[in-house]
């Protein structure tokens, strides 16, 4: 028997509180029935806050990739075109699927570990005024960036007003703020094993009027992903298909958290958990990889030094209950990243950076002892607004 529970810190599937982990275990239930209907409502009407909304939100059993296909086939036909902006591997899947299905992608790539340049997405919506969506990604998991969605919404406002905005948020919403309708996003797509606090198995999606309409000339293949088939049967207290109820049990229950927490609080923690990955991972001696001016609050990544056998390191990190994330295409091998979202906590993140430096100074690291704690907990500290910030930088 393990000695201890795994400190889990990959950006998802995430740790599971224990009510949300009891949850998972109940009794089946008729998903048909009174009981069933009535945690659908709840899902459903209690997730539209976090997706800053009042479209309605439709739950498929999939996970997030399979969310991010209904998010293509149930707006676009084939032959639409498309610009799909990417900043990392994820922003690569979604224009794949777009792809796959026949709609004429331009691919606008920027430098992994950058967010996208509004500036670039502008000239690319003028080059092509015919563009009938554009893909976004909120938070990119593989190079630990947040992309200014507000922002870049804008522009496709202004320059292509018609064009429906599609956006993988899968690793975001529920961990920070978004304000879809504020925003003039068309379509979000999110998973449960994220900041849901859930197991994988569920993508949550929100659409707009603009987006609900766009479903009825699309004309794309769909029959399991028929969002239009999802929001039909909610109305009963239904899904069209068999729901992955287990999973269902754990979203109510980490909703029920979420709420209980409340939305500040929620993202006020997470703020804290991603200043203090920012901070110690320097005061190890390790380069923080993403444009820090839009660094993710869900994950941070760091490049792995050329010095430092990674495979031998992580295996000792492993050993001493700590896991973290390698890099991903082409950065594997190159980072490793930290998660901090779902039921993260501060003490969680402090624990992390206590086992880093340790297996730091057993790979013969230059690294004060305490000091990576230290850093991590004022950079946190300041967050919450507790200390001033100028004592959080004293660690560093």
């Amino acid at each position: 028997m393990d000695r201890f529970e795994p400190n889990l810190r990959i950006p998802g599937p995430t740790a599971l509180p224990s009510s949300v982990r009891d949850a998972g275990s109940r009794q089946m239930i008729n998903h048909r029935g009174p009981e069933f209907a009535t945690m659908l409502e709840r899902i459903l009407t209690g997730m539209k806050p976090f997706f800053g909304t009042t479209s309605d939100v439709a739950m498929i059993t999939a996970a997030g990739s399979g969310g991010l296909e209904a998010a293509i086939v149930n707006v676009l036909s084939p032959g639409d075109r498309v610009l799909a902006v990417s900043i990392g591997s994820f922003g690569d899947r979604f224009a794949k699927i777009a792809g796959i299905y026949g709609a004429a992608v331009t691919k606008l790539d920027m430098e992994w570990g950058q967010a996208a340049d509004p500036t670039a997405i502008r000239e690319a919506l003028q080059a092509d005024p015919g563009v009938k969506a554009v893909l976004l990604t909120h938070n990119e998991t593989s190079t630990g960036v947040m992309n200014p969605i507000p922002v870049l919404a804008a522009v496709v406002r202004e320059v292509s007003p018609g064009a429906l905005i599609l956006v993988d948020s899968v690793s975001g919403l529920g961990a920070v703020p978004f304000e879809m309708d504020a925003w003039g996003v068309d379509l979000v797509v999110t998973g449960s094993q994220k900041a849901w606090m859930a197991a994988p198995g569920l993508a949550m999606i929100a659409a707009s009027d603009r987006a609900w309409r766009a479903m009825e000339t699309a004309t794309m293949p769909r029959f399991y992903l028929d969002l239009r088939a999802h929001r039909d049967a909610a109305v009963n207290g239904q899904t069209p298909f068999t729901p992955a109820i287990a999973v269902v049990f754990q979203v109510d229950e980490g909703l029920r958290l979420m709420h209980q927490e409340g939305a500040d609080a929620v993202f006020a923690r997470h703020e804290a958990c991603a200043a203090a990955a920012r901070a110690g991972l320097p005061a190890l001696g390790f380069e923080l990889f993403a444009d820090q001016r839009f660094a993710s609050r869900t994950v941070t990544a760091a490049v792995v030094p050329d010095d430092l056998d990674w495979k031998a390191f992580n295996t000792e990190v492993k050993r001493r209950g700590v896991i973290l994330a390698g890099g991903q295409g082409k950065l594997t091998g190159r980072i490793f990243r930290l998660g901090h979202l779902g039921s993260v906590t501060l003490e969680e993140i402090l624990g992390a950076f206590s086992t880093l430096e340790i297996a730091s100074l057993g790979a013969g690291r230059s690294v004060t002892p305490g000091a990576a704690v230290g850093a991590a907990q004022a950079a946190a500290l300041a967050s919450f607004g507790l200390v001033a910030a100028t004592t959080a930088g004293a660690g560093a």
